[in-house]
């Protein structure tokens, strides 16, 4: 899993940077940009990430601020090599921690290949071209399509609600600080959010196709080569 890289129409921006929104009423595309510089691999430039973050939003209200700086409190005590070894052994070692969003609802089955498509089109849609070394539905991704395009951005992500919740739950059960992270983007999504565990995976269950029901049966985490491996090791 490569730490997200995306262009929008051609142009290629720094992943040191977050754009607030002046003037709106929510700051959910900024939590929403935050969430994807923080949920990306931690690879050479991590020491800065959490220092942007905090310098960008400590100045905001909410609930979902405190959650991103209570995560980048804790990200920036610790050696840049632990978190990035916990970040395989959180989302790279469980399927149930997996980072790519259909593969919640599609598992490895022929139907994850048109969730993907759709994806991929929605981004093309709104002129925004996605790498062509990650799959589009890779959480960090699809969040900062969202903080770029808000509106066709927190739809999509409403789309893959299900999928976020289960997440979300399954980060709070292995009691990672991964979950604030989610929590944080959880509270901008619009909507009504699954009062349980057990609901978010029934939600994600519904239409299962033939190959694969539920969580359960998905079979082996998706590979997630890291080209950046070596270089974040040294």
């Amino acid at each position: 899993m490569s730490r997200s890289r995306s262009h929008g129409h051609g142009h290629g921006h720094g992943h040191g940077r977050i754009r607030s929104r002046t003037g709106t009423t929510t700051t959910a595309p900024v939590v929403f940009q935050a969430a994807a510089l923080l949920l990306a691999y931690p690879d050479r430039d991590w020491p800065r990430r959490p220092h942007t973050v905090r310098e960008t939003v400590a100045a905001l209200p909410g609930p979902e601020i405190r959650l991103l700086l209570s995560f980048c409190d804790r990200a920036e005590r610790e050696d840049p090599l632990a978190v990035a070894a916990r970040y395989v052994a959180t989302f790279d070692r469980s399927r149930r921690r997996c980072l790519y969003l259909t593969y919640y609802t599609d598992g490895d089955t022929r139907r994850r290949g048109a969730a993907l498509a759709r994806i991929k089109s929605v981004y093309r849609t709104h002129g925004w071209l996605p790498p062509d070394d990650e799959l589009p539905d890779f959480l960090p991704l699809m969040l900062e399509f969202a903080a770029r395009t808000p509106e066709a951005g927190t739809a999509l992500l409403t789309d893959h609600r299900a999928a976020i919740e289960v997440l979300r739950y399954a980060l709070e059960a292995h009691r990672s600080p991964y979950a604030a992270l989610l929590q944080a983007v959880c509270r901008c999504l619009p909507g009504q959010a699954p009062a349980s565990r057990e609901e978010a995976l029934r939600l994600t269950r519904t239409g299962p196709p033939a190959e694969a029901v539920g969580l359960d049966v998905l079979g082996p985490v998706p590979a997630q080569p890291r080209p950046n491996d070596e270089g974040a090791r040294r």
